[in-house]
């Protein structure tokens, strides 16, 4: 492994290039991935492993990944040199305008981005991304094992999934202020019925999407609701799910 620390001014990115490689990664050439974590409300302890997860899948999948949380990354020059972003939990507002310009205009040029988890709790105000993020966060019940019910299987990232109606796991099941469904191409479902533990009703949503996808003028985006807890990231069939959807938002696979 080879690390590179890059510095633009303040800002201080930690790139990780895999070099000697043990096998062939799956993907010859490489997919250059950031990704932000910035954190101005809640922070995830689950974020370490998240990034960690992902620079171990940087090998197989031939990824050169920089992870950062400085907003000062979001300008057009750093951008240019990236396929995708990745919006590792990150959580109110990280942006300011000339940054979020650069980002539109990044993901105008037909790139990608995938929201993990809190990304949907995340610059409330900037209706960019609220429309490629798909659904902004509302409330939530207690942590606890749900069912996530699948309904299309016609994404990479549902591959893991494939042949089984449904996967039950412990994380937390967000609820959204609209339901995103009318703007988004729906994966899957949370199980309202195998949530228990709650205070009251008000994080229900009857159809409740909880993975979906989105492409429009040649932009990429996917959103997925796991990623709460140390342990989403240590699920092997999560890891895919993740997987898939950046090499697709990558424009890698289809």
């Amino acid at each position: 492994m080879k690390i590179t620390i890059l510095t633009f001014g303040l800002l201080i990115l930690f790139s990780f290039s895999m070099c000697a490689q043990e096998k062939e990664p799956e993907f010859e050439t490489p997919a250059h991935i950031l990704v932000f974590s910035k954190t101005s409300g809640f922070r995830h302890e689950s974020l370490s492993s998240g990034i960690k997860m992902l620079f171990d899948l940087s090998k197989s999948q031939n990824w050169v990944i920089t992870a950062t949380e400085e907003s000062s990354a979001f300008n057009t020059e750093i951008l240019s040199g990236f396929d995708v972003v990745v919006f590792m939990n990150p959580t109110g507002d990280a942006l300011n305008a000339s940054e979020q310009v650069a980002f539109e205009n990044f993901m105008k040029k037909g790139k990608g981005m995938v929201g993990i988890h809190s990304a949907a709790d995340f610059e409330y105000e900037w209706p960019f991304y609220g429309e490629l993020i798909g659904g902004y966060f509302k409330t939530h019940p207690p942590a606890q094992t749900g069912t996530v019910i699948f309904e299309n299987f016609d994404h990479p990232a549902m591959k893991p999934f494939k042949g089984m109606e449904s996967y039950t796991t412990f994380d937390e099941w967000y609820t959204f202020r609209e339901n995103p469904r009318p703007k988004v191409n729906v994966l899957a479902t949370l199980d309202e019925g195998s949530i228990k533990k709650y205070k009251n009703d008000d994080w229900r949503m009857g159809d409740h999407p909880i993975i979906w996808w989105l492409e429009k003028d040649g932009m990429r985006s996917f959103y997925t609701g796991f990623g709460h807890t140390h342990e989403a990231f240590q699920d092997e069939k999560v890891k895919v799910h993740i997987k898939n959807a950046i090499n697709w938002a990558a424009k890698r696979i289809d």
